[in-house]
């Protein structure tokens, strides 16, 4: 049989290779039937990996390095003005509490304070004075009775229930009611005649004394400690801000520097106006603070400490004084624990003790003589005070019972008059002490009025002129 020839001319070579697909169209499959390897999409830089390469193109020659030079002073900059700004207004807040808020609301738990026991101590010189109570102690007793129940009605509206002086508040609220109620009562029986009015009147002496006094005390330590406390808050040093600004300060010095060496201009006018604006800021946020800082400090220590001790020694004379009235009117009824003395007599010396050593103190704080003198005067009266008393005492151990009275509630002469002259004296000592708080405080937070808005605008025009004066230095490239 004859075989046809390998490679004749009727018959065509299989290629060693199949051509590759066209682009775009699907593989064919091979010998084994697998499809063919699809090649993998080239994988997007991010967008940040992009910003890095152009940044880092940028910082290669230099126009790209002063526009990120420009960006950077700018930003801190206004970096400086909004830190700034957002510290001042935080002092200026807390400065605002103190003359507004705090200041008020402690010389209102004082003035509670005094308020009752001042009542209690015309409750029981009214009841002293017999059955015909007169009108002026009855007024008088009523006016502190309202302007108690007044303040706590303010005092209640501006502050929170579950706090300290809330608590004290809604004590102060249930107790005196029934106080009033047992004055009521005292007075009653007094008129009549009948001795259980004198019972009454030292029950409703002991609500005073252990429960009404004690709460108005803490309300007003609360109250107090509140003030101290936003005062702090005012004087805080603006570390963050000063920081920043000498951040900014080196930074814009460094900037100067840096196109004085390559270029030999002394001024870039762009950049020394940023440096002008961020140095105003700078020194007006020192002064400022520093000001306000010393202000609140004095308002502090020669006003809110002299009024401290002067509301606590008026206090005292009150206490003293209703203690004095009730050792009449007890007659030796209420003993001191261990029974060897008279108990109103025992609280009425150590009452008068306490009140000479805070007139001691309260003169030592008086920064001026019109704070002194009546302090002076306050302190003479005492040592009047006592030496009647003493007198008066004398007398009534004699069995002069209506001698005594008179020494006590007379109309001169007496431990009453004493009491008045002291009671006066104090009241011009704090009315000067509460003048001399105030206007530091105000003083205080004059300093820091304006400043951060004042940031705020020196901050832009900083920021504008730092990138005008990069500007100025670009333009010489185009």
């Amino acid at each position: 049989m004859t075989q046809l020839p390998q490679g004749g001319p009727g018959t065509q070579r299989a290629p060693e290779h199949a051509p590759a697909p066209p682009v775009g169209l699907p593989a064919q499959s091979g010998a084994a039937g697998s499809p063919a390897r699809q090649p993998l999409p080239a994988r997007r830089p991010s967008a940040w990996s992009v910003q890095i390469r152009r940044l880092r193109a940028a910082a290669t020659t230099e126009p790209g390095r002063l526009r990120i030079i420009g960006a950077v002073l700018a930003l801190l900059v206004v970096a400086f003005g909004a830190v700034t700004g957002l510290e001042i207004s935080q002092r200026a807040s807390a400065a605002d509490d103190v003359v507004g808020r705090s200041q008020p609301l402690s010389a209102d738990a004082a003035a509670i304070y005094r308020s009752l026991a001042d009542a209690d101590t015309m409750a029981a010189g009214g009841f002293l004075a017999g059955a015909q109570e007169p009108k002026a102690v009855q007024e008088q007793y009523r006016k502190d009775i309202e302007e108690a129940a007044r303040l706590l009605v303010k005092a209640a509206a501006t502050t929170d229930s579950s706090t300290s002086s809330g608590q004290e508040i809604t004590t102060l609220n249930e107790v005196l009611p029934v106080y009033t109620g047992l004055i009521e009562r005292a007075r009653a029986n007094n008129r009549q005649g009948l001795p259980l009015g004198g019972a009454y009147l030292r029950y409703a002496n002991q609500k005073m004394s252990n429960e009404l006094l004690p709460a108005a005390e803490r309300l007003y330590a609360a109250e107090t400690g509140r003030l101290d406390r936003d005062a702090a808050d005012a004087r805080r040093w603006p570390f963050l801000s000063l920081a920043a600004g000498v951040v900014v300060l080196a930074a814009l010095v460094w900037m100067q520097r840096r196109t004085y060496r390559r270029t030999n201009r002394v001024f870039n006018h762009g950049l020394l106006v940023a440096t002008a604006a961020a140095s105003v800021l700078l020194l007006w946020l020192a002064v400022g603070h520093t000001v306000a800082r010393a202000e609140l400090r004095a308002a502090m220590t020669q006003g809110q400490e002299s009024l401290d001790v002067l509301n606590n020694a008026r206090i005292n004379s009150l206490k003293a004084r209703a203690n004095e009235n009730l050792t009449l009117v007890a007659r030796g009824a209420v003993l001191t624990p261990d029974g060897s003395a008279d108990q109103y007599e025992t609280d009425y010396a150590k009452g008068m003790s306490a009140l000479a050593a805070q007139l001691q103190q309260a003169e030592r704080l008086a920064d001026d003589e019109r704070g002194r003198a009546p302090v002076a005067q306050a302190a003479r009266s005492v040592t009047e005070w006592q030496e009647r008393h003493r007198t008066a005492r004398a007398t009534d151990d004699q069995g002069d019972y209506e001698g005594a009275l008179i020494q006590i509630i007379g109309a001169e002469d007496s431990t009453g008059q004493s009491f008045q002259q002291v009671n006066t004296a104090l009241r011009k000592a704090l009315a000067h002490e509460e003048g001399e708080f105030t206007a530091a405080a105000e003083d205080g937070r004059g300093a820091l009025r304006g400043l951060p808005t004042g940031a705020a605008a020196l901050a832009v025009l900083g920021a504008v002129a730092a990138i005008l004066g990069v500007n100025r230095r670009l333009s010489e490239y185009r």
